[in-house]
C-alpha cells in the first residue's frame, strides 16, 4: 500500500498537469487591423498571446487608425486598433472604444538639431507656418522642414487636437507610418516632425514640451501634455469569436500591463 500511494499521487498530478495544459490549447484566429503607432505594443502582445495559446493565430495589419475602424465596421478584422479615440459620429455608427493604454506623442528632430524643449505655442507656430526658420528659435539658419503623418492618422489627429492646429498645419511631407517620420527626420538635419512615444529610438531626438521630457512617467502622470489613447475598437452589441474575446480579456489583463510598459506605452490597469 505504501508503494502504491505515491504512484497514485503521481498519476493524480500527472492528470492535473495536463489538465492545466489544456486550458491553454485555444484553437482559432483573431485579425487585428489599424494604428502603426501601436504596432510595438500590439507585436509584443500578440506574441506572448500566441505563446500562451499555442492553438491560436493572430494577425496584424498596420494600416493606419481610420482604415482599422473602417475595417472593424465592415467586418474585415476582429479588432480595430486606433491610436485617438472614436468620434462621436463612429460611436453612433455602432462601434465601441476600450481604451488599453495611453502613449505620448514625441515631438522629434534631428540628433544635429541643437535645441532640446519647445513650448505648445511655439510647436503650433511651426506647424502653421508662423515660424520657419530655426535660427528664429536659437538654431542654424535653415529652413524649418515640417514632417506630418497622413490625414487619417490617429497620431496626427491627437497632435493636431492638442496643439490646436486641426486643418491649419503646413507639412512639406505626409507620411503614412510611424516608422517612416522617424526616418525621414533621421536623415534631415531641418526636419521636425512627431511620432508615437512607444516607437522612438535613437535615429532621433525627443524634445521636451514645456520643459517636460516625454516618458513613461510623466504620461502616466499627466505633466507630459502631448498624449493620446491606444483603443481596442469593436462592433457594438456584437459578439467576438471566441478566439478573438480571449486575446481581448488577455490584452486587458493583469498579466498583459508589463508587457505594455516593455513595449514603451502605460497600461490602463
Amino acid at each position: 500500500m505504501k508503494k502504491i500511494l505515491p504512484l497514485i499521487l503521481a498519476a493524480a498530478l500527472t492528470v492535473s498537469a495536463f489538465a492545466g495544459c489544456s486550458s491553454q490549447q485555444k484553437n482559432g484566429t483573431v485579425s487585428t487591423d489599424g494604428s502603426t503607432s501601436m504596432e510595438e505594443v500590439i507585436g509584443v502582445l500578440g506574441e506572448a498571446f500566441q505563446e500562451k495559446y499555442s492553438g491560436m493565430t493572430f494577425t496584424y495589419n498596420p494600416t493606419g487608425s481610420g482604415s482599422g475602424i473602417q475595417a472593424v465596421k465592415e467586418g474585415r478584422c476582429d479588432i480595430g486598433l486606433s491610436s485617438r479615440s472614436l468620434k462621436e459620429e463612429e460611436k453612433a455608427d455602432g462601434l465601441t472604444e476600450t481604451v488599453l493604454a495611453y502613449d505620448g506623442i514625441a515631438v522629434i528632430v534631428n540628433p544635429e538639431n541643437k535645441l532640446d524643449d519647445l513650448d505648445v505655442e511655439t510647436l503650433a507656430k511651426i506647424y502653421t507656418g508662423e515660424i520657419t526658420n530655426w535660427s528664429d528659435l536659437g538654431g542654424n539658419d535653415a529652413q524649418i522642414v515640417v514632417i506630418g503623418r497622413e490625414a487619417g492618422s490617429g497620431t496626427r489627429d491627437g497632435f493636431e487636437s492638442i496643439t490646436g492646429t486641426e486643418d491649419a498645419c503646413k507639412y512639406r511631407q505626409e507620411l503614412t507610418s510611424t516608422g517612416d517620420v522617424i526616418t525621414t527626420v533621421s536623415q534631415n538635419p531641418d526636419a521636425i516632425g512627431y511620432a508615437s512615444l512607444a516607437a522612438v529610438s535613437d535615429q532621433v531626438k525627443a524634445l521636451s514640451v514645456g520643459g517636460i521630457s516625454p516618458s513613461e512617467a510623466t504620461v502616466k502622470d499627466g505633466s507630459y501634455c502631448i498624449q493620446r489613447p491606444f483603443v481596442l475598437v469593436t462592433k457594438t452589441g456584437t459578439e467576438l469569436s471566441d478566439a478573438a474575446q480571449t486575446f481581448f480579456d488577455f490584452v486587458l489583463s493583469d498579466e498583459a500591463a508589463p508587457l505594455i510598459s516593455k513595449a514603451g506605452a502605460v497600461p490602463v490597469k
